[in-house]
């Protein structure tokens, strides 16, 4: 290796706070020259792998840096193999109930994840911390604008452009522009209150400019006005929050999983991308309203997986969405058993598509009036007495809540079904 790389690697080790030992400077040398046209990728993944273990001290010794690149080299040579070794990210079905769950703390500014499983059904102060929640996270993002953050030093922004948000409670006796962020209630008829986490304040729009969107009860709004003496806040603006780019957000909050499945490190995603490049031939199915009851229906479904019986490339998935009965579910009727033979007729007519069943996924997801404890989202996934026979056909049939997330290779969908 050139000086010129020794000194590439000592520079960027010091940028990352690390101080390098002679042969942990080997151990690097010697694992950038598998890449000789790209030592600078190669060597930015392993600082990047180096950060996301446990390191006794910012010395870094031959031992360290050796198993961070033993690690990179299994994970490339599993890839080579087979592309989709070790990798269950490139598919997967998060069901809503499994879905993690985080929650804003405002004082270490941090986001924390809810452990342990959440109850179905929640209590009484739970619609209270759905807001709350709600609040919390929109307030985290609008304090990273720097038009809406209190300026550090008297600078020309902070005289021309500073939109500082102050607390409702704040507001008492203030004289002059304000601008606040709340929620829409209405308190009594016929008149509208912002409210936040410290107060409330009845406000009037009727001389407010109202920016694009859909304003209603329980919105959470920017506003700015002033203060009147009848203690009422006169809105001369009325708008959203402003919103900000996934990528921005998940690079400020690195390391947390929001969507579910496994989490990517940097380079499993950059090989997934590549992937995903080269799948060209990746085809979804979505279909709705599968009367499993009506023989049109069927008669029509079957015509479908005909078709893509006979196609070169048969579709990567399924996704077959209710409701499955051309009437509303009712057990006084007898659809329970009804509905149970009716799923395994549909698992008998997938299993004579030999193709279908191999190489496809099929995803089945409960419509408004299916089977099911409630008629609320998120909905339970269809019970298991009614498609069992369905999975004697199809052992890798997915029953998943409405809605669910989806995993395909990098591609992270929501799929959800909901009469309007």
């Amino acid at each position: 290796m050139s000086g010129k790389i020794r000194a590439k690697v000592h520079n960027k080790c010091k940028m990352r706070g690390y101080t390098l030992k002679v042969d942990a400077l080997k151990e690097i040398l010697s694992y950038l020259s598998n890449y000789p046209n790209n030592e600078d990728e190669a060597l930015s993944l392993l600082l990047d792998e180096l950060h996301q273990v446990s390191l006794k001290s910012s010395v870094l010794d031959k031992e360290s840096v050796h198993r961070v690149v033993s690690m990179l080299s299994a994970a490339e040579n599993a890839t080579e193999d087979d592309p989709y070794t070790n990798m269950s990210t490139s598919f997967g079905v998060i069901d809503a109930f499994d879905i993690p769950k985080y929650h804003y703390d405002p004082i270490r500014k941090t986001f924390c994840q809810q452990m342990g499983r959440l109850p179905r059904h929640g209590d009484a102060p739970a619609k209270a911390w759905l807001y709350r929640d709600r609040f919390l996270l929109l307030s985290q993002r609008l304090s990273r604008i720097p038009q809406f953050s209190r300026p550090s030093f008297n600078s020309e922004l902070s005289e021309l452009g500073s939109c500082e948000i102050s607390s409702i409670q704040s507001l008492v006796g203030r004289s002059g522009i304000s601008w606040v962020m709340g929620v829409i209630s209405q308190f009594e008829d016929g008149h509208f209150y912002l409210e936040d986490l410290t107060a409330a304040v009845e406000i009037n729009l009727s001389n407010a400019k109202i920016t694009t969107g859909y304003f209603c009860e329980n919105t959470v709004v920017l506003a700015q006005g002033e203060m009147q003496l009848d203690g009422i806040f006169q809105v001369q603006t009325f708008g959203f929050p402003p919103l900000e780019d996934r990528e921005k957000s998940t690079s400020l909050f690195s390391g947390l999983n929001y969507f579910g499945g496994d989490l990517l490190s940097k380079e499993d995603h950059l090989k997934l991308v590549e992937k995903e490049s080269m799948a060209v031939n990746e085809m979804f199915v979505i279909l709705s309203d599968i009367w499993l009851d009506h023989e049109e229906t069927m008669a029509k479904l079957g015509t479908v997986l005909d078709g893509y019986e006979n196609v070169e490339v048969v579709p990567s998935l399924f996704v077959l969405m209710g409701n499955f009965c051309s009437r509303r579910f009712d057990l006084a009727f007898n659809s329970l058993s009804s509905l149970k033979s009716n799923f395994a007729k549909l698992g008998k007519m997938i299993g004579n598509h030999p193709r279908l069943k191999e190489h496809s996924r099929f995803l089945f997801i409960p419509g408004p009036d299916d089977a099911g404890p409630s008629t609320v989202l998120p909905r339970c996934a269809l019970p298991k007495y009614i498609t069992e026979e369905l999975r004697k056909h199809i052992p890798d049939a997915i029953f998943a809540s409405n809605p669910c997330r989806y995993i395909c290779i990098s591609f992270l969908l929501v799929i959800a079904l909901h009469a309007i």
